[in-house]
């Protein structure tokens, strides 16, 4: 066997090899999925969910959002609210599901910037990075609002202090690529309030791009 058919060969089996591992890999969070999907119907079928904004029934609805989950780069986030009215207005449900990614968003950032950084920032200028953790998430939250598309909404009725209300929850979900887009234009805007996200800019932009505060 000449040297050149050996490297097509070598070639050929390791890319055998690597698409059998993405196929197992796929295989293997398809079942998950599908696992997490009857687990959930369980669940929110014995707790007394409902699906609302819809004609679909629960499986359906939820169905329909495994089905979205499934493809590459799509996570969810979700919103949840109580009110005495049944007709809950949706951005209620928006604001919350964008106010939860955004501290998602802070806490990660907060994380690598300890762990990966604490050795190279200063004690002053780690306290002075709580200040642009704090205009990062509200940026985010301003930035991903538009990135997050309504999947599915349930109800059922519960009692706050005695009080017959409803309890809502909306799932979303995000383009982990448009979602990077967004933490990167946040992150550009609260930078403008922090020298020392300044100082430090290519390496805190760089664990906003790889860091999905979701996964």
């Amino acid at each position: 066997m000449n040297k050149v058919l050996r490297i097509f060969v070598i070639l050929s089996l390791l890319l055998s090899c690597a698409l059998g591992t993405a196929n197992a890999q796929t295989k293997a969070m398809k079942k998950a999925l599908e696992k997490e999907y009857k687990e959930k119907v369980k669940k929110y079928t014995k707790e007394g969910w409902t699906v609302f904004g819809t004609s679909r029934t629960l499986d359906v609805a939820l169905l329909k959002h495994y089905e979205k989950l499934n493809e590459d780069g799509i996570t969810e986030v979700y919103g949840t609210a109580v009110s005495g009215n049944k007709n809950i207005g949706k951005d209620k449900l928006l604001m919350s599901a964008c106010a939860s990614y955004a501290q998602k968003c802070g806490s990660n950032i907060k994380g690598r910037i300890t762990e990966d950084m604490g050795s190279i920032v200063s004690t002053e200028e780690l306290e002075e990075f709580e200040h642009f953790y704090a205009a990062y998430e509200n940026n985010v939250q301003t930035q991903i609002q538009g990135e997050l598309t309504s999947s599915f909404s349930i109800y059922r009725p519960t009692k706050v202090n005695g009080k017959d209300v409803y309890e809502f929850e909306t799932y979303f979900i995000v383009d982990e690529t448009a979602a990077s887009k967004a933490r990167i234009r946040a992150f550009q805007n609260a930078m403008k309030e922090s020298a020392v996200a300044q100082k430090y800019a290519e390496t805190v932009s760089k664990f906003i791009e790889e860091g999905n505060p979701i996964e």
